[in-house]
């Protein structure tokens, strides 16, 4: 995967990036209040390898210059019919309101439509209110048994046959 959004790059995951991949996600979640879980919520970005690339799934990092901004990724999951889940959608502070939170939804979901997938779950917190209102713009509808503790929320989407 490779796409360019204003002066953006979203591109594969290499291992080099896991140390500033997990100091996205530590930040952000630090600025709502939430805990990295290493052992837990967040045991898919310390182990990207098995949790996404052997799973049919993909993690993708952005990048601005050198910098890593933002994460994103997939992966099949045994809820509802030729499901995957989307997790670990973050953005830094500073690149927030540009769009780009749309624009990688859009990017996940056609790779997602792509590999034959017909549905697409994801949990999240009501505190990150700017990620609930993405789900809730883009046709995701409310559902029910979140799996993840520090999650309150869960969304899935029907996709469409082209």
């Amino acid at each position: 995967m490779e796409a360019v959004y204003q002066n953006f790059l979203i591109r594969n995951w290499q291992p080099s990036d896991r140390t500033p991949v997990t100091n996205i996600i530590r930040s952000v979640l630090a600025e709502y209040h939430l805990d990295f879980e290493p052992r837990g919520a967040d045991c898919d970005v310390v182990d990207v390898e098995n949790y996404y690339l052997t799973t049919k799934g993909d993690f993708w990092v952005i990048q601005q210059d050198d910098q890593l901004v933002g994460t994103g990724g997939y992966y099949p999951v045994m809820r509802g019919e030729q499901a995957v889940e989307i997790r670990k959608m973050y953005l830094l502070p500073h690149v927030r309101g540009l769009g780009l939170g749309k624009y990688l939804l859009q990017q996940l979901e056609k790779a997602i439509a792509a590999r034959g997938f017909k549905q697409i779950w994801i949990e999240t917190a009501s505190v990150l209110t700017t990620a609930v209102k993405l789900y809730e713009s883009c046709g995701y509808q409310p559902a029910s048994k979140v799996e993840t503790p520090r999650c309150d929320r869960i969304y899935v989407k029907q996709l469409m046959k082209e």
